[in-house]
């Protein structure tokens, strides 16, 4: 009887993976000496005999990444593969597979330049945006790393899928498609002065906080994926004051009614390329407090809604791009919202998208 139990028992492959990322958030991948297709992968491999998903992963990114100390943590995704997707590769007699995708976290500089590759194996790794990692991918490979990085990003439970498709809830990330982009001005410091006169003012964005301490992120549909952004945008001639600015992007992008908002300070932006070469500009930075949040309209300037998401402010740094600066300026935003607002510092929760028709803020 249990040699007939074990006949009947289903077997699959097993293999591990890991989501490493840098300080920016572009993601780990790896690319194989001995693939046909050219195709990159995540960190990982096999799980061998009796090795736990777990063992394997921390073996495969040592023997790979030669990193034997990188901690991993979570689950952030179970994938199945069934032996008839499209995703096998062909004449493989694959009996169907199960792989997890642990964190792996953010590799310091230090840390990136200890990486050695087994060179008869791998022959270069690189850090990738996602809308960049996913052409780099098998189509499954790509839907596997996204679902996998989106549910550490959004504090969400661990993703589970099947065939690259969620099998239970698709949290918000997911649904937009939202992507981390490398932002170019990443590392330019926040300046706590008043902005020199002699520099105008040509982008508002504010960290926009409901009564619990989260933040508003809007997010812009479009082909390659949406953009996470701050509430605000481009000063227009129209507008005022940059706080003007504020309080008109803010309505039109996300229907949100602010009130008070205050100066955190203004990144200098050398040559004024996205705004047609203006030269030297002042990017403001500022934070305000959200008094209503309407119902869902479409944007004048894109002539599409935007997706409208709350977020921790240090959730929303990762989804920003901006590095260990933009964490320190959420901490910032942060400690300004609960000096001047008496607002609490947001728990740590799963990113969670506004509803259509609004939200009540008490």
């Amino acid at each position: 009887m249990p040699a007939q139990l074990a006949a009947s028992r289903h077997a699959v492959w097993l293999g591990s993976a890991a989501i490493i990322t840098d300080q920016i958030g572009r993601v780990l991948l790896v690319h194989p000496t001995y693939h046909e297709d050219d195709r990159w992968l995540l960190p990982g491999g096999v799980v061998e005999l009796g090795e736990h998903p777990h063992d394997a992963c921390r073996r495969e990114i040592a023997e790979e990444l030669g990193l034997t100390d990188l901690p991993l943590s979570r689950v952030l995704a179970v994938h199945s593969l069934s032996p008839h997707h499209a995703g096998t590769r062909p004449g493989a007699p694959c009996p169907g597979e199960i792989r997890f995708v642990f964190d792996g976290g953010t590799l310091t500089p230090d840390q990136t330049k200890a990486i050695r590759l087994p060179r008869e194996e791998l022959s270069e790794f690189a850090f990738l945006e996602t809308r960049d990692a996913v052409q780099q991918l098998r189509p499954v490979d790509g839907q596997i790393m996204l679902a996998a990085y989106r549910a550490r990003l959004g504090n969400t439970a661990t993703a589970h899928l099947a065939d690259g498709r969620h099998i239970l809830d698709v949290p918000p990330l997911d649904r937009h498609d939202v992507h981390v982009r490398y932002r170019p001005m990443w590392d330019s410091p926040l300046n706590r002065t008043p902005v020199p006169e002699r520099l105008l003012v040509q982008q508002a964005w504010s960290w926009c906080f409901v009564p619990d301490g989260r933040i508003v992120l809007v997010a812009d549909p479009a082909p390659r994926g949406a953009l996470p952004m701050l509430p605000g945008g481009t000063v227009e001639k129209t507008d005022t004051t940059p706080e003007a600015t504020l309080h008109r992007e803010a309505a039109e992008e996300a229907q949100l009614t602010l009130t008070d908002p205050v100066r955190l300070g203004w990144v200098l932006d050398e040559t004024g390329e996205v705004y047609g070469g203006v030269g030297p500009n002042a990017r403001l930075r500022l934070a305000a407090r959200i008094t209503a949040i309407g119902p869902t309209a479409v944007d004048p300037a894109t002539g599409r809604p935007f997706a409208r998401m709350l977020a921790t402010p240090a959730q929303a740094a990762a989804l920003l791009g901006w590095g260990p600066p933009g964490q320190r300026q959420a901490q910032l935003a942060a400690e300004t919202a609960r000096a001047r607002w008496g607002l609490p510092a947001a728990r740590t929760a799963a990113i969670e998208e506004i509803p259509a028709e609004g939200m009540r803020l008490s």
